[in-house]
């Protein structure tokens, strides 16, 4: 239900305030994120002429962007994995929750959609076995515009892959690495 999300991003849980040692997250993945190389340089603007730029590329691989944004502190922590799925979820969480303050906080919500790597019960269980701190909170469906994740990676996606012009992985993650450090000063 929309609802306890809307409550937690504005910070109340049950009808009551969040205290100070309470944090929510929301997470997702941006699978795909190709390394693309132009063929031909582009041509540099001249008077009265843009930028002209060849659409014929060669592509240097894919690779997934899994990110967890803290709602009230807007801070991010990202990760680079070859793939989405349990495993890179299951990573990026245990990256977030041994850093502190949410390694000792009271409650971690972790705001989700519905996708494979975090879906249903098994996944909400999981998390409680691994982080009794955590709680797993899924949006519902068809919901993506209350995922702040979601907004966080149309910013990435303007910002730092935006011309998608790279050689190749490593260097997608220097840029998306670069990026966290910027957004989160």
């Amino acid at each position: 239900n929309a609802g306890r999300v809307l409550d937690l991003y504005h910070g109340e849980w049950e009808g009551r305030p969040l205290g100070p040692d309470d944090y929510v997250l929301s997470a997702d993945e941006k699978p795909g994120v190709q390394a693309r190389m132009r063929i031909h340089l582009p041509l540099p603007p001249g008077p009265g002429r843009a930028m002209r730029a060849e659409s014929e590329y060669a592509r240097c691989g894919t690779l997934a962007y899994l990110a967890a944004y803290d709602v009230h502190q807007a801070r991010v922590f990202g990760r680079c994995e070859p793939s989405t799925g349990i495993r890179p979820f299951t990573a990026l969480v245990d990256q977030v929750m041994t850093a502190e303050p949410y390694a000792s906080a009271r409650r971690v919500f972790w705001i989700v959609d519905n996708g494979s790597s975090h879906r249903g019960a098994a996944s909400v269980e999981r998390m409680a076995q691994a982080w009794p701190n955590a709680h797993l909170i899924h949006l519902p469906a068809h919901a993506s515009w209350l995922d702040q994740a979601e907004l966080y990676f149309s910013v990435v996606q303007r910002k730092a892959l935006t011309p998608n012009d790279f050689t190749g992985l490593d260097q997608i993650r220097d840029r998306l690495a670069a990026f966290e450090i910027r957004y989160n000063a």
